[in-house]
């Protein structure tokens, strides 16, 4: 990101961060961030979290992460409540800063959940395109039919173009219904499915992309059929006997993953269950395959056959929204788009 006026703090709202996106190469983006974070041309720090019960007894918390990439450097902020969809409200919402890299100043503030959808899904997509032939993905489950669900799909639908069934669930079984109403409008060739537990929809899927918001791991290794991949974008839904026991696993960054205290992965690394990618596996459990980055630069020897269980277990890294934001800026100060303020 070149230094622009830094005088000038550019706002962008929700419709134009959304107008400034479309069409934007999210995977590529993605795929190419994390091949920059292992050259170390990008980087993040340590993320800051705020965790608080609302008023109404629901569970919050708002999480600030730095990072930076390809000259481009800010953090993202991002908030959740559970109680949000109680109140018709997303689940999650936040702002993304830029700063000038000469002065320091803030350039840009720009809505953040579509860029956090974004680049969440882009790295799904881009995992699953180094593993997978997407062309002959035909069947996929959605576990959990929120925003995410919705920003996966959509790019699913350009990197898979051969899906024909889409099998969909969600604990709350009216939201599933309607998720499947927009996708069936949307798109009458492909069939969509509500199932009335996750198991049925994980085995019957190629690809089961997991975006809920549960804390209990869940989803076993019987449940994930031969040749199927499971996309762990959510907290905990992936089971122990899954984390252990498939063919394949990868992870976005070890020493995030093992810093964490809130996802099973990284209880069972502190417990000395898992080790991380390259190290010897521990008796009785396993190491991590490789890292998201290793595989993408080609340097993961093993074969992913056809019929092996693949887990893509992403943490989620900040150094993705700002590579994705500065894109996005760009745009906006080559058209002109946003709204200026004054320092």
């Amino acid at each position: 990101m070149t230094s622009h006026d830094d005088t000038t703090l550019t706002y962008l709202d929700s419709a134009d961060v959304a107008r400034l996106c479309d069409g934007l190469p999210v995977a590529d983006l993605a795929h190419d961030t994390l091949l920059a974070y292992r050259r170390k041309e990008a980087g993040l720090t340590p993320e800051a979290a705020l965790r608080w019960t609302t008023p109404s007894g629901a569970s919050a918390r708002s999480l600030i992460l730095p990072g930076w990439a390809d000259g481009a450097y800010g953090c993202k902020i991002i908030n959740a409540s559970l109680g949000n969809r109680l109140l018709g409200r997303p689940r999650a919402a936040g702002l993304v800063v830029l700063d000038d890299p000469e002065t320091a100043r803030p350039v840009c503030i720009m809505e953040g959940g579509r860029i956090s959808a974004l680049r969440t899904a882009g790295v799904s997509i881009a995992a699953l395109r180094a593993v997978r032939d997407l062309a002959a993905v035909r069947r996929v489950a959605f576990l959990g039919c929120g925003r995410q669900a919705e920003v996966h799909r959509e790019l699913l639908a350009s990197a898979c173009p051969g899906v024909e069934e889409l099998f969909v669930h969600d604990q709350d079984a009216d939201r599933a219904e309607e998720l499947a109403a927009r996708w069936r409008a949307a798109d009458p060739a492909v069939a969509v499915t509500v199932t009335a537990d996750a198991r049925a929809a994980v085995e019957r899927a190629q690809v089961t992309v997991a975006v809920t918001t549960t804390t209990q791991p869940y989803v076993e290794l019987d449940w994930v059929p031969t040749g199927g991949t499971f996309v762990n974008v959510s907290l905990d839904d992936a089971a122990e006997s899954l984390l252990l026991g498939c063919d394949h696993l990868f992870v976005d960054d070890w020493e995030l993953v093992v810093d964490d205290d809130h996802r099973l992965l990284g209880r069972l690394a502190r417990a000395g269950r898992v080790a991380g990618p390259g190290t010897d596996a521990p008796a009785g459990g396993r190491s991590v395959d490789a890292s998201l980055p290793e595989l993408f630069a080609g340097d993961y020897a093993r074969t992913v056959a056809e019929d092996d269980r693949v887990v893509i277990n992403p943490f989620g890294m900040g150094v993705q929204d700002i590579a994705l934001a500065a894109a996005v800026y760009a745009r906006a100060v080559e058209q002109g788009v946003g709204l200026s303020l004054a320092h």
